[in-house]
């Protein structure tokens, strides 16, 4: 490990109190109050269309008519206020309100942003659906249940590849507005129109009307085990859960904020977490068009060798790409690096060999090392919950809570469950009382189900750390508990970099078995060209011999059968979204995975796959 010295950061909460409650309880605090915040997000939005009217609030490239992104088109805070207004008159005029929300069928784009604000304004919650779900479902099952559970009174869309799955979904009485485009054998609204909408006093009488408890949108969870659950985010959720982030996270606001950033909205990481904080502190967000895909991510790179983020954020698998990118990019190293003040990622775990190259990169490029910053929440809790005290961070570490959050921990199966106490935490489930009620304890905490432990037993200060999702652990026929989480980072950080995520097997079992999703990393360690067909490059001499390499190296850190991987098979089928395999953000659903390739799983433990790989 690198010994050059961190840029500076400072860390909001780095001492806690902890109380002893019935046996098996404790309950965890910062050792600071909650300072007061906002009643209203919009609030803060007017705040600075007054004080700063022609600051950039968003911004996002010009799709270009050969398809191309050209400059960047951006929306200051005047206009973004003005727009809203004019936009919420159109929803006022309309009737809508909470039982008539507005659905958003759209990627992340600077028409998706007005019309959130145009709702927050009338007090109309909006629901930012995932894009797959129009996109590259063949049943819109997800789609239909989030029209069945919300209820909208408008959808919108930003263009015509929408349009199917309009037309398969939406009753035809219901408004359409779109950006571009047109839905077959149907009127639509053009978003221009309802952003010329003349506003009228009650546009005022609406916002004095909203407040701490008016709902500002539904996001739906990702359905890892049910249909997806609309998540109730209030106005008091969003604004005291950016207070808590200022406070835990002071970087927010020591220097004007800059995020480069391409995490879908309607995801809690990316449109609360991510796009709450440019609102809160007046910054400014690039929309970034990339993706950590093959496909994709030449366009994230773009961006950051012309866009200095002040912080930035992603999932592991962008930063393995950010990462091997920078070992050779000059103009990027230079330009990411030259006023970050902090990385941070979520979703899953980040290997260390990708850490080791980034800090290689930083202090090749700077001289010092840029902290890693982590922690733990969820679409429930706004998301922020947890964050680390100190730049010494390693893989699973997640720190204390933040002000004003109370963790509750419990003896679980062997485990130490987290649960939320806290005015950042979501008052429930949107129609679905039973969920809602089991959600909570006899205490009003809400049961996260995931599992922690202390970093240093003899020193609470330090935090907590993770320990894997209770449901998703499991006993072998032994009775012995598979700690699933960490025995399948530890698979990950093995395999780097040719390990993309692995799904546990073995429920029941006498030994533990793991389904790897190779990466593209694997094409070139193969030999064989770019287009050969995965299953090819999976069965080749030189992949096999890799993992049976890695397997061997985990096997000899195994200290007994449920932390000792027996057997291994690739899968040249990537997860895909349409059957809940992967969540918008990259991340695995180990449970769907395991219910929808249980023939593989079978043949795995039963020696009728053509390749095992088992530890020699």
């Amino acid at each position: 490990m690198s010994t050059a010295p961190f840029r500076p950061l400072k860390f909001g909460v780095t001492r806690v109190t902890l109380r002893d409650g019935v046996p098996g309880t404790h309950y965890l605090k910062a050792d600071q109050e909650l300072q007061p915040f906002a009643a209203r997000m919009t609030d803060r939005l007017q705040h600075w269309a007054q004080t700063k009217p022609d600051h950039s609030f968003m911004a996002r490239r010009v799709k270009q008519a050969d398809g191309s992104l050209g400059a960047w088109k951006h929306i200051s805070y005047a206009q973004a206020w003005a727009t809203a207004r004019s936009i919420a008159q159109g929803l006022i005029n309309r009737g809508l309100n909470t039982e008539r929300p507005v659905v958003i069928l759209s990627e992340n784009s600077l028409e998706h942003a007005l019309l959130g604000l145009g709702c927050m304004l009338a007090g109309v919650p909006f629901v930012p659906t995932s894009p797959p779900y129009s996109l590259i479902s063949v049943d819109y099952d997800k789609l239909k249940h989030v029209l069945r559970t919300v209820t909208p009174g408008m959808v919108f869309a930003s263009d015509a590849r929408y349009a199917k799955a309009i037309a398969a979904t939406v009753q035809a009485d219901m408004e359409v507005v779109m950006v571009d485009g047109a839905v077959d054998g149907r009127e639509v609204t053009s978003f221009a129109s309802l952003c010329a909408t003349t506003e009228t006093p009650a546009v005022d009488a609406a916002i004095a009307a909203t407040g701490a408890d008016t709902i500002v949108k539904f996001l739906f969870t990702s359905g890892s085990t049910k249909l997806p659950k609309a998540v109730i985010n209030t106005q008091r959720l969003w604004c005291a859960n950016q207070q808590q982030m200022a406070q835990s996270m002071p970087v927010l606001a020591e220097q004007e904020l800059v995020l480069v950033d391409w995490l879908p909205w309607n995801h809690t990481f990316g449109g609360n977490h991510n796009v709450g904080m440019v609102i809160y502190h007046g910054g400014t967000l690039y929309i970034d068009e990339g993706k950590p895909t093959p496909a994709l991510i030449a366009e994230t790179l773009r961006n950051l060798r012309e866009i200095a983020p002040t912080v930035y954020f992603n999932v592991p698998t962008g930063f393995e790409a950010i990462a091997n990118a920078m070992q050779t990019d000059d103009l990027l190293r230079k330009t990411l690096l030259s006023r970050v003040q902090m990385f941070f990622y979520a979703g899953a775990a980040l290997a260390q060999p990708i850490w080791d190259s980034l800090f290689a990169s930083q202090e090749r490029e700077v001289g010092e090392r840029i902290v890693m910053g982590t922690g733990l929440g969820m679409t429930e809790s706004g998301p922020f919950g947890i964050f680390i005290t100190n730049p010494y961070v390693h893989a699973g570490d997640l720190g204390v809570p933040t002000p004003g959050l109370e963790l509750k921990l419990v003896d679980m199966q062997g485990k130490t469950e987290v649960r939320y106490r806290g005015p950042n935490i979501t008052p429930g489930y949107w129609r679905n009382l039973e969920e809602t009620a089991g959600a909570f304890d006899e205490e009003g905490f809400f049961k996260t189900g995931d599992a922690v432990k202390w970093i240093d037993e003899t020193d609470v200060h330090l935090g907590l750390k993770f320990d894997g999702r209770i449901a998703e652990d499991f006993k072998l026929a032994t009775g012995t508990f598979v700690s699933v989480g960490p025995l399948r980072g530890k698979i990950i950080a093995a395999g780097a970099p040719y390990i993309q995520d692995a799904v546990l097997t073995g429920i029941n079992m006498k030994e533990v078995g793991a389904m790897v999703f190779p990466t593209p990393a694997v094409r070139a360690l193969s030999g064989l060209g770019a287009d050969a067909p995965m299953s090819d490059v999976l069965a080749s001499a030189p992949v096999l011999a890799k993992f049976q390499d890695i397997v061997n190296e985990l096997a000899q850190s195994g200290t007994g059968s449920a932390n000792r991987i027996a057997r291994l098979c690739l899968l040249s089928e990537p997860p895909t979204i349409d059957k809940g395999e992967i969540t918008d953000k990259g991340s695995i659903n180990q449970r769907s995975v395991l219910t929808h390739r249980d023939d593989t799983v079978t043949a795995l433990h039963a020696d009728t796959l053509h390749y095992i790989i088992k530890p020699q």
